[in-house]
């Protein structure tokens, strides 16, 4: 029974420190969006991923393997609501600079998305969501 009991208190430290790779990541990425730097934007978007990968892994295991304490389940909601708030903040980025480029270049297909330009990129992704 004391095995038993050993093997459950390893499990928070086991998922710990992947949570805490995500957490910093989305930090990182977080200060990067707001700089607007778009090289450190794209390497912290690449580690969070890698991060994201190893978090969902550890907590897949823990899930099959007796559960998640809900400390750790709530911090991971929070992340993916994180994930989510700089998606959006993406996207409306996006957005501004659709307009911007429009108002510069107004009737001009400037290629920036696609061989034929933004328009295709709208139809194809909804249009409306790019749109805004």
């Amino acid at each position: 029974m004391a095995f038993a009991h050993d093997a459950n208190a390893q499990i928070p430290q086991h998922l710990e420190q992947p949570l805490v790779a995500v957490e910093g990541c989305l930090n990182l990425l977080g200060e990067a969006l707001q700089r607007r730097d778009a090289a450190a934007i794209e390497s912290h978007a690449a580690d969070l991923q890698v991060a994201l990968q190893q978090a969902i892994g550890s907590f897949s295991d823990a899930a099959r393997n007796g559960g998640v304490p809900a400390g750790l389940r709530s911090r991971l909601v929070q992340a993916g609501g994180k994930v989510a708030a700089q998606r959006e903040s993406l996207a409306r980025a996006t957005a501004s600079l659709d307009r911007a480029m429009d108002v510069l270049m107004p009737g001009v297909n400037t290629g920036f998305y696609s061989a034929v330009g933004k328009n295709e990129r709208r139809s194809a992704m909804g249009g409306a969501f790019f749109q805004a």
